[in-house]
């Protein structure tokens, strides 16, 4: 994999260059950095899953990313469709975490309003138990029963609300959380400007169809200014990093 912004490197390796990036958390909540793939037409899935727009290069930044977050959210859906499971980190980069005063594997928290993930999906491991946020009037039963193989954190009262969900992921000390989406909790991260990063990857396919973007749907919500921090490339896909650019 090569650098070629903002200056060209060979051979740079993803997950040191990922590591040694900035992340200062701000005030009260911790630094929020998103992580989607994208055809060069914008279709970020083929057949209804993101797998097929990767490769190799994809891998290693999805690894370096998954290795700096201390907890990685996503919406149920995508628990459900991707077909999570606990954080499968390699050992080097377990070594590295610890040395760096984290934990060995980044948590998984579930985002869902309504709870209807079921307690037999493989992301239940007790050994990695995951993190489920859910409003205050989630589904008493479903609540229930999840937590006896989940933690819970209650954000918002019908619906979650992002702003309370990560001061208390701060509270439990994540400094980096990662979002790998879907698009409506992305689009909902976005309203709320609470993106401090996005790492953007662009496939070398044409896909065609009228699927979901990047970033779903927004009902009034201003663009938001992102600076370019870094390109790189390896087999004809681009890997960018931007940064939110704040006054």
């Amino acid at each position: 994999m090569d650098q070629l912004f903002p200056t060209a490197v060979e051979n740079v390796d993803a997950v040191a260059l990922y590591a040694a990036d900035k992340r200062t958390p701000p005030r009260g909540r911790p630094w929020v950095v998103a992580n989607m793939i994208s055809s060069i037409d914008g279709a970020i899935e083929l057949d209804g899953l993101s797998g097929g727009l990767g490769g190799p290069g994809d891998k290693q930044v999805f690894r370096a990313l998954r290795g700096i977050a201390d907890v990685i959210i996503a919406a149920s859906g995508t628990v459900i469709a991707e077909n999570y499971r606990r954080a499968q980190t390699p050992e080097d980069i377990q070594e590295m975490r610890v040395e760096r005063g984290q934990t060995a594997l980044p948590r998984i928290a579930i985002v869902s309003n309504s709870l209807s993930i079921e307690a037999d999906h493989r992301i239940f491991d007790p050994e990695a138990r995951p993190l489920i946020i859910t409003p205050r009037n989630a589904p008493s039963a479903r609540e229930a029963e999840l937590s006896e193989i989940a933690d819970i954190i209650h954000a918002g009262d019908d619906t979650v609300d992002l702003h309370e969900a990560l001061r208390a992921l701060r509270q439990l000390g994540a400094n980096t959380v990662l979002v790998e989406g879907g698009p409506t909790l992305n689009a909902a991260f976005v309203a709320e400007d609470l993106l401090d990063e996005f790492c953007l990857s662009f496939s070398p396919l044409v896909a065609g169809g009228s699927g979901p973007r990047v970033v779903g749907s927004i009902d009034s919500s201003p663009a938001h200014a992102m600076a370019l921090d870094r390109v790189l490339h390896q087999d004809s896909f681009l890997f960018h990093r931007y940064l939110r650019a704040r006054d």
